[in-house]
């Protein structure tokens, strides 16, 4: 069978072991939403009355 390999001292992974323990995890990922979708999703103007007219003739 072949040795364990021993494993080298992280300074790093031991400073953040220790801040998890003591704080806790870090919350999980937020998604940001698209900017794009979302202007797109709430148009910059409102339709006119004539615009609204017109589709409703066009729909009949």
């Amino acid at each position: 069978m072949k040795k364990a390999k021993k494993r080298v001292f992280s300074v790093v992974k031991a400073i953040k072991s220790n801040a998890r323990d003591r704080v806790g995890s870090p919350p999980p990922e937020k998604v940001l939403p698209d900017p794009k979708q979302k202007a797109a999703a709430n148009p910059k103007h409102k339709e006119t009355l004539a615009d609204l007219l017109q589709k409703r003739n066009g729909d009949e």
